[in-house]
This record gives structure tokens, C-alpha cells and sequence, in this order.
């Protein structure tokens, strides 16, 4: 798959999270679905946030450092800041349904968020050395 190819698709599977996103905003009675329409809001919306930040930190990704030969690094390192950084906007999002934000919960996730890129960063280093 080319890196074209990569970005349209991306961008199409983000456009048609995005439209069952707000299919479901506008459709639903969160009072009356349940768990099944508050599990669909969320998988949607978090699928539309993976996509878009995946695409928008590719973008800006390449436009800030510009390396043909590790395009494929770069996609793999902004996909995966895209799910850390989705899953800690689904995160805060839940707290607040259930409302359970304040300032340590929030420190709590950012401080999970800096050990999980962290370790995976760490891991990454370690194998580049080793052969």
C-alpha cells in the first residue's frame, strides 16, 4: 500500500466514522438506549478521533520532518500517538458521564499517557541497538 493510498483510505474511513458519529448524536436518546447506543457513541467517536489524528499528524509530521525514507516510521509512530491520545479523550469522557473528573484523575491519565509512550519508546530504542 502506498502512502497515498495510506491517506485516502484513512481519510475515507474517517469521513464515514465521522457521518455514523453524529448519526448517532442526533438519532439517539442517550436516556433511552443503554449501554448498546452510549458503547456505539463511543467506539464511533473514537475511531473518528484515531482517524483524523492519525491524518492531521502524518501531515504535520512530514511537513515538520522531512525524511523519505522513514515515511513508513512515520505513519507507525503517529497511528500509535493517535490511539494513546484517542483512548485518553474516550478516558476523559467517561469520567466526565459519570462524573468522576477532577485534577488527580486527569493527572493520573496524563501521567499513564507519559509512561505508556514512554515505555514503548524505551522498548523501541533498545531494540534498534540490540541484533
Amino acid at each position: 500500500m502506498t502512502l497515498r493510498q495510506y491517506l485516502i483510505l484513512m481519510s475515507l474511513g474517517t469521513v464515514a466514522c465521522a457521518i455514523a458519529w453524529l448519526f448517532i448524536v442526533f438519532s439517539i436518546d442517550p436516556t433511552q438506549a443503554g449501554v448498546i447506543g452510549l458503547t456505539f457513541f463511543y467506539i464511533s467517536l473514537f475511531l473518528t478521533l484515531l482517524g483524523a489524528f492519525s491524518v492531521i499528524g502524518f501531515l504535520l509530521r512530514r511537513k515538520l520532518v522531512y525524511d523519505e525514507v522513514a515515511v513508513f516510521r512515520h505513519v507507525r509512530r503517529t497511528f500509535r500517538q493517535s490511539i494513546i491520545f484517542s483512548l485518553f479523550f474516550i478516558c476523559v469522557l467517561l469520567l466526565l458521564q459519570k462524573q468522576w473528573f477532577n485534577w488527580w484523575n486527569l493527572a493520573l491519565l496524563i501521567f499513564l499517557v507519559l509512561v505508556t509512550e514512554g515505555i514503548i519508546f524505551s522498548n523501541r530504542k533498545n531494540k534498534r541497538y540490540v541484533q
